[in-house]
């Protein structure tokens, strides 16, 4: 076994911002100045480790539009720049020999795969060409480490798998049927027929495999059903093996999709893959199934460097979307399957592999997402990971080979992206100390053995590569995230956190705009949002609180389980007492002005708050759940439903009528905006609106925001925008009479 670097523990991070070119006092956070900001994505570093390439999102709020570009910054450091400034440009991946990379842009029609040159010498793009053509368009875009193909993933119709080029031809012209036909009908045989914020129309996502210099492109993936499944973000659900011979994916093959999680990993050789039955779903003849044991989730699939060992994110129990994340490991060649945080109560969130077999990944911990190490052919089923580095940190790209200040050295690198409550996504680095420790210190902190640090010499340094919302934020009063604990229900401690106006006075009395988070298995922390963003919420004048009641993550898998069937009990318990110790602590808070917000499972602990407690001046519901039953008939995922409520309403009907909110109306006095979105089929437009009749018929003063071409998300910048005015408007109408 080689010497193993030692990259344990990582120093406090130093930011240095670029200075803005004048002075001038800052001011409150604004949307225009939210919507100035640049979003920056996932760090794509080059194979000889110089360089970072990624997607840069520019809003223009007048044209109401969202468009990527592509970025570079040296790994020694240096300025970030835009290097493909013709067409819009998103997704890059790296050819192996680093001279070229592919990326998708809709600069002729659709996504498609172009490629673009690269000169490393003045690190610019050259030249870009159009790699794919296909009429269901391209996305996922990914190049082979042998350099000899490309993979892609297409919506296409599994009734026109075949042989190509007859494959295309087929999608391509039931594509143009569909677009002339006066008839827009649907014709349904099976649950989840929509998804999200889209009806499938009968598509499948499947993978293709064409020649990186062109060609016809393959379907490695035929069949009726989706490979890889459907993704909200996040790492790839497909991964090529090192020798580029092999991928393995994700898909879920239940009969009954709308009420499983049991989606498996499947691997599929590049070349010969083999075809299916045409229409019947059955899988390529020479694709197997990895994970066939577990009856859950299993996700994300990344070969090590040496193809050695396959990891992956898995789940256990089926039909439990906030199961723990696991990071399990398949040798290959045993086709034995290790869970490698068997002894750590965290979500694995994203992760990567650096040298041969050591591996980084992060996850949510106290309202943060550390970063965490280990080295799993030291501790297999045993392995403590060791946190190396505090923060918001995801899109975690681990590499061997770099280029440290000029000189190459072979040393375990890690990129990642990091975040927080007051600035948006830049691109990190962060590199190993200049001494290596022995291999009996490595195996005892692994196994949890020792908890003596490391020595001095070995800390890793991290800093940030980019700098490239610093002119805008600069410029901007945010106020930081404060942090406070409190007992909660069942005696268990619960996080809250507070954010103050900018140019706050302890002196005066400040109303509160009381926020509460979705999922409900998310959480609050010191992260960013362009959707509800704390700081935007405190500028004109409010203190912003938020408590991680039972059921958010980041507390361990019990405290998230805890709120399985009592939607209603712990969770509202602890926001009640987490507002209750906000006012005791805090003597700025205004106790008689205060507005409760939420969205999603925050929406519905909104609508239970109408029917519980009138200690609020006014609510705002959005997307929420009013009515548990019909929440259940109109929604596309039932296994969510299913689970949270013990069963259906048919066979558990007790437990979806003890926690609906609808049950209550008689008790609803206090005044209620209600967002919803036409296209949010998670929990269908019918939920706002039977909340609205409600207020209205009880004449409780209630107005109604309603979004034809939105879904669970208000993502196009002028809805943002209204979103956010109307918002507020309502908040300020109660608050600050």
């Amino acid at each position: 076994m080689r010497c193993l670097s030692a990259f344990f523990l990582i120093s406090s991070v130093v930011v240095v911002l670029a200075p803005p070119a004048f002075c001038q006092a800052k001011h409150p956070f604004t949307f225009e100045d939210m919507m100035a900001l640049k979003r920056v994505g996932e760090p794509v570093p080059s194979p000889d480790g110089k360089w970072v390439v990624f997607s840069v999102v520019d809003v223009d709020l007048e044209k109401n539009t969202k468009t990527p570009h592509i970025w570079i910054v040296p790994t020694a450091g240096g300025e970030s720049r835009e290097i493909i400034k013709d067409q819009d440009a998103d997704r890059p991946r790296w050819a192996p020999d680093a001279k070229r990379f592919a990326f998708l842009s809709t600069n002729e029609g659709g996504s498609q795969v172009w490629i673009a040159d690269f000169d490393a010498a003045t690190a610019t793009v050259t030249a870009t060409h159009k790699l794919t053509s296909i009429a269901t368009e391209a996305g996922g875009d990914l190049w082979s480490p042998d350099g000899k193909n490309i993979l892609f993933t297409s919506d296409v119709y599994p009734e026109c798998d075949g042989a190509p080029p007859a494959e295309a031809g087929c999608n391509a012209k039931k594509l143009d049927e569909h677009a002339k036909s006066a008839v827009k009908a649907l014709v349904f045989d099976r649950l989840l027929y929509r998804h999200w914020n889209a009806y499938k129309e009968g598509k499948r996502s499947h993978i293709f495999v064409l020649p990186a210099e062109g060609g016809t492109p393959r379907d490695l993936t035929p069949g009726d059903f989706d490979a890889p499944v459907f993704s909200l973000g996040g790492q790839d659900n497909y991964s090529f093996s090192p020798d580029g011979q092999e991928i393995c994916y994700t898909s879920n093959h239940d009969r009954v999709e709308a009420a499983s999680t049991n989606s498996d990993l499947w691997i599929v050789p590049v070349n010969d893959a083999g075809t299916s039955d045409v229409g019947t779903g059955v899988s390529p003849v020479r694709a197997k199934n990895i994970t066939a044991d577990n009856p859950a989730s299993d996700s994300t699939p990344l070969y090590s460097p040496d193809g050695k060992y396959i990891a992956y994110r898995a789940q256990k129990r089926p039909g439990y979307e906030s199961d723990r994340f696991r990071l399990m490991l398949y040798e290959r060649s045993t086709r034995k399957i290790t869970n490698l945080t068997e002894n750590f109560d965290g979500w694995v969130g994203s992760f990567g592999w650096a040298g041969q077999h050591e591996i980084f990944f992060t996850a949510e911990n106290d309202g943060k997402s550390p970063m965490y190490y280990f080295y799993p052919e030291i501790c297999l089923e045993r392995c403590h990971p060791i946190k190396i580095l505090d923060g918001y940190n995801d899109d975690v790209a681990a590499r061997e080979k770099t280029v440290v200040h000029d000189k190459t050295d072979t040393s375990e690198t890690v990129l990642f992206s990091r975040m927080s409550l007051d600035a948006p996504t830049e691109v990190y680095i962060a590199e190993r100390g200049s001494c290596v420790i022995g291999l009996e210190k490595i195996k005892a902190l692994l196994l949890g053995e020792s908890k003596e640090p490391p020595p001095q010499c070995a800390m890793a340094k991290a800093r940030q590569l980019t700098h490239i919302n610093a002119p805008v934020l600069s410029q901007i009063a945010m106020s930081p995230l404060e942090t406070f604990w409190l007992p909660g229900a069942n005696g268990d401690k619960v996080q809250g956190f507070l954010v103050k106006p900018p140019n706050f006075d302890a002196s005066k009395k400040y109303p509160v705009k009381f926020l509460i988070h979705g999922g409900p298995q998310g959480a609050w922390g010191d992260d960013w949002s362009y959707r509800w963003n704390p700081d935007l919420f405190a500028a004109n004048g409010y203190v912003v609180i938020m408590i991680n009641f039972h059921g958010s993550t980041g507390y361990g898998q019990k405290f998230i389980d805890a709120i399985n069937g009592d939607w209603g009990g712990a969770p509202f318990e602890d926001l009640m007492k987490g507002l209750d110790y906000a006012e005791k602590t805090y003597p700025f808070i205004d106790k008689d002005r205060e507005c409760a917000l939420g969205a999603s499972y925050g929406g519905y602990m909104i609508n239970w708050i109408l029917g519980h407690t009138n200690r609020f001046k006014c609510l705002v519901s959005h997307d929420g759940m009013f009515n548990t039953e019909s929440a259940w008939g109109t929604t596309e995922e039932l296994w969510f439903n299913e689970w949270e409520f013990e069963g259906t309403p048919y066979s558990n009907r007790d437990m979806y009528y003890k926690w609906s909110p609808h049950l209550s109306a008689t008790s609803f006095k206090t005044p209620t905006l209600v967002v919803h979105g036409q296209r949010d089929y998670r929990l269908d437009v019918s939920e706002g609106l039977q909340l609205f009749t409600t207020l209205q018929r009880l004449n409780i003063p209630s107005k109604m925001l309603y979004f034809p071409d939105e879904g669970h998300w208000v993502l196009k910048p002028q809805n943002s925008r209204l979103w956010y005015k109307t918002v507020n408007d309502w908040v300020d109408q109660w608050l600050k009479k």
